[in-house]
């Protein structure tokens, strides 16, 4: 197991400076230039100083160069670099926004899997009846329905109905723990609507086909009461596939908080990642790219490592 991980651990390293390769020269052909961008926003600059804001940013060498020097930096130094706007280290940016965007994920992976779990349990178990023709309904709208199309909804229409809206500035949970832990609430539940609807319909699925197998006709057979058929032989032995879904789902996860960040102005790595996009902010990009694959790469070696502690056969050399 040990060798396992720390050779898991080992193939990181090459993935995240392929992946970085792959971001650094791509960000770089989004259309746009972050130079026209800053002469458009300072009027008053002349275009003869092309060549001197370009060398300050040191963007005035080679696309290779550049990534050689941040790369030498970033290994000799844990540098990412600076952002080209603010000036400010992009660890420091990543860093006061990254707490956001994980407790926006986790508070949405909790509340899917809350959810999520007991609905597809009680279908199969109850298959064809009216509570599974509910569960089944409400998994496909949950997939169906866009979370930003249900996050625009929230932000409008109870304004104008009963005068009420989400707040829109960050509320700190060392100061207001509950504040905090309400602010975030309802864009986790939009955020997990897609989780939740796909592990239901896989958490059916697989308890119907354990259900099926000889092993729990036997435990039946011995007069086994029905929670303990279910939680002790059924559910953890058709778990394997749904680990293997909600890991898939939380990177996408990952990919829905930009949406949801920028819909209920939370500060977090998604709002950072759009902004710093759209302002051709090269550094902060290519810093949060690298950190969301980092999170991605452990997030598979947890779902591995989950198979063997659900599987007795499974074995890692």
């Amino acid at each position: 197991m040990q060798a396992y991980i720390i050779r898991r651990l080992l193939l990181i390293i090459p993935t995240l400076v392929l992946a970085s390769i792959i971001v650094f020269f791509v960000v770089r052909l989004i259309p746009g230039d972050i130079i026209d961008l800053m002469l458009t926003e300072h009027a008053f600059m002349g275009e003869h100083s092309r060549e001197k804001i370009e060398a300050a940013l040191g963007l005035d060498m080679p696309v290779h160069v550049q990534y050689g020097r941040w790369m030498v930096n970033m290994i000799l130094h844990g540098d990412l670099g600076n952002s080209l706007w603010r000036g400010t280290p992009v660890t420091e940016e990543i860093f006061a926004r990254l707490p956001i965007t994980l407790e926006l994920g986790f508070l949405a992976m909790i509340i899917a899997l809350i959810m999520a779990m007991p609905i597809g349990v009680y279908s199969a178990i109850r298959q064809d009846t009216t509570g599974d023709y509910i569960g089944r309904s409400l998994a496909i709208m949950y997939i169906a329905v866009p979370g930003f199309w249900v996050g625009t909804m929230v932000m409008i229409f109870p304004a104008i109905w009963w005068g009420w809206s989400p707040p829109v500035l960050l509320i700190p949970f060392a100061e207001d723990p509950l504040g905090n832990l309400a602010q975030f609430l309802i864009p986790a539940a939009i955020l997990s609507m897609v989780l939740s609807g796909v592990v239901m319909r896989m958490t059916r699925t697989m308890m119907l086909e354990v259900l099926r197998q000889d092993y729990i006709r036997t435990a039946w057979a011995k007069g086994l009461r029905e929670r303990s058929v279910i939680m002790r032989h059924a559910l953890k032995n058709a778990l394997i596939p749904v680990i293997t879904i909600i890991g898939i789902q939380m990177r996408i996860l990952v990919g829905g908080t930009v949406v949801i960040e920028q819909i209920f102005c939370l500060p977090g790595m998604g709002l950072l990642m759009l902004d710093s996009t759209l302002q051709r902010d090269y550094p902060i990009v290519t810093g949060v790219m690298l950190i969301i694959g980092l999170g991605v790469l452990l997030i598979n070696l947890v779902v591995d490592l989950t198979y063997g502690f659900l599987d007795p056969r499974v074995h890692y050399q």
